[in-house]
């Protein structure tokens, strides 16, 4: 495709992918003023019983207000394919922005209420939003991609959701919103993006996959493709679709239960979930939610600009995978990632560990954690994402993102709650837990995960389909796929 056609594709994006930016920003927002809405919630709780709070209190509070935005997510992600499917993915995406206006003012006046529940509840709300986006935006950002894009295009809703969390962490400081006054616009600030999504949905089209197999319109999904593509030779895209709709027609209509007993969709929800595990289980959000808090132990001056340095790192590393992933790949971005965490992980373990004796060891913690979230963000953070849209056809893809999402915030609330508790057994030792899991999630990788790049959403069900006829005891999901490449070296 022509650098015009691919601008193109950007632009039709750029709505949907605000909703991947108020994820990341509310993943990150709590992170920075922590210490100052600690002294808020020991406030309103002396006020309240004339007592301060028990530091056990307060630190089960703090996990709450953290870990209870995954909670949302989880019957957020849950409910992905019953939007999706009644209203739309367009539709879908302006309807959920409801929940962000009423999370914003929970969160703006829970302050002036004197009330922590306010902005807990407020917390579970977009919570709930941002569960939702997670599945909108990668349904809909590959579905109106072109098979040599769709990987570099499902890229950017981790691109949203980085450039998210470095927006949280320069409000945050001190001197901007971050702040004892001004700490409840810094959470209520997520309505801004909000109103600019209503603005910009409109302009974007419907997905042409959704119109014409899930509601029969051919013409106006024929009309948006060569809007979509620049061109009116779009007959092999509107085939490819014919074809998938006929195979959803043999598949109908498939439900959550039937992706684990059916051997045909067995194998490819198995690869979802564990590639969504992979992405939380990695540690990478004990750094985002407590990143703060890791420096100021590991001796930082000030942890509020290295934070916001390893938000920079975040987001530079996403730009160099969106750029990369359809020349490289998915599975070696993936285990590239994986192993470069784990590396990092053990440095960062023994850095934090000898801090006492050698207090340059500091600075070798900063560049462990900067490593950390670069080797993340080359594979973990953007390809586990998008690649469960391409595991899937039309007819279980909803279902498959509703799974992987729930699974996805399932370990994300995992880490926010348990985080602090194991961190005060474990000490600086904490992250040798997260390293025997990359490194099991390495493994897994290796010997079951497939090459989707260059391959249809058909080709890719194919794989599948003849793995699962050869038996599950016979699988091996990188060598079957292989067979589908040819001798084609473009696949």
């Amino acid at each position: 495709l022509t650098q015009g056609r691919t601008l193109r594709y950007l632009w039709y994006s750029k709505g949907t992918v605000i909703g991947s930016l108020q994820f990341g920003y509310n993943t990150g927002v709590i992170n920075a003023p922590q210490n100052i809405i600690e002294s808020f919630y020991n406030e309103t709780w002396s006020s309240r019983f004339s007592e301060p709070i028990s530091q056990g209190t307060l630190t089960g509070l703090w996990s709450l207000s953290v870990a209870i935005f995954s909670v949302g997510g989880m019957f957020g992600s849950s409910s992905v394919g019953f939007f999706v499917n009644r209203f739309g993915r367009k539709n879908s995406m302006l309807m959920a922005n409801v929940l962000v206006f009423i999370a914003a003012a929970f969160m703006g006046f829970s302050k002036l209420a004197a009330s922590f529940e306010m902005l807990i509840i407020g917390r579970f709300i977009v919570g709930l939003y941002s569960g939702l986006s997670t599945g909108f935006v990668p349904i809909y950002v590959e579905e109106i991609s072109p098979t040599s894009l769709r990987g570099a295009l499902g890229t950017l809703h981790q691109l949203g959701v980085v450039i998210g969390i470095l927006m949280a962490q320069i409000f945050g400081m001190e001197s901007i919103m971050g702040n004892a006054s001004l700490w409840p616009l810094l959470l209520a600030f997520t309505l801004l993006p909000a109103v600019l999504q209503c603005v910009l949905l409109p302009l974007c089209p419907e997905s042409p996959r959704y119109l014409l197999i899930n509601r029969n319109e051919e013409s106006k999904a024929r009309s948006i493709l060569v809007k979509l593509r620049g061109t009116d030779n779009v007959a092999e895209d509107m085939q490819e679709m014919k074809e998938e709709s006929q195979q959803m027609m043999r598949e109908k209509t498939v439900t959550i239960p039937e992706l684990f007993r059916s051997p045909v969709y067995r194998q490819p929800i198995f690869v979802a979930v564990m590639m969504q595990l992979s992405q939380q289980l990695s540690g990478i959000n004990a750094v985002f939610y407590y990143s703060t808090r890791i420096f100021e132990r590991a001796g930082v001056s000030q942890p509020v600009y290295a934070t916001i340095g390893a938000g920079v790192v975040n987001t530079a590393f996403t730009v160099v995978s969106l750029f990369v992933v359809e020349r490289v790949g998915r599975r070696p971005l993936h285990l590239t990632g994986l192993m470069g965490m784990a590396v990092s992980a053990v440095l960062l373990t023994v850095a934090m560990a000898l801090l006492d004796q050698l207090r340059w060891m500091s600075y070798i913690s900063i560049v462990a954690i900067f490593s950390f979230v670069a080797f993340f963000e080359i594979g973990p953070g953007p390809i586990p994402w998008f690649i469960v849209a391409e595991l899937f056809s039309q007819g279980p893809r909803p279902a498959a993102i509703a799974v992987a999402g729930f699974s996805n915030w399932s370990a994300n609330f995992l880490v926010g709650m348990c985080f602090p508790y194991v961190e005060q057994v474990c000490g600086p030792y904490v992250f040798v837990i997260f390293t025997i899991l990359l490194i099991g999630f390495f493994t897994f990788t290796y010997f079951k995960v497939p090459e989707t790049k260059g391959l249809t959403f058909d080709e890719i069900s194919a794989g599948f389909r003849r793995s699962a006829g050869q038996g599950a005891d016979k699988y091996s999901a990188p060598e079957e796929f292989n067979t589908l490449r040819g001798d084609d070296p473009d696949l």
